[in-house]
């Protein structure tokens, strides 16, 4: 089963990670000022996780990496970078399978 964390930032925000079954990072938030709005935003990313909710990206040093989105289309988090196409939606259906059921460890 996959976990979110939840951690502070430097300048004291928040900031969630999933991580699958692994322990490999699957895709890491945007910070938040509250501990509320991340929890909130956690709510959200175990939720969205229909295909529409994943935005496949290239970087522009032709990494590919996916966004996950909320259903008003705001960038929930970001992937880390992959060395394929095919790595990179392995990664989305990670997070589809554990993003739903994955536990929550506040860190803060």
């Amino acid at each position: 089963m996959g976990k979110y964390q939840i951690k502070r930032t430097s300048n004291g925000q928040f900031r969630w990670t999933l991580k699958a079954t692994n322990g490999e990072t699957l895709i890491t938030s945007e910070t938040y000022v509250s501990k509320q709005g991340c929890l909130d935003g956690v709510a959200s990313s175990k939720v969205c996780v229909a295909d529409k909710n994943f935005d496949k990206k290239t970087s522009t040093s032709g990494q590919p990496y996916f966004n996950q989105l909320a259903n008003n289309y705001q960038v929930l988090g970001t992937s880390e970078m992959y060395s394929s196409t095919s790595a990179r939606d392995n990664g989305i259906d990670s997070v589809k399978r554990n993003a739903p059921t994955a536990t929550i460890e506040d860190l803060t």
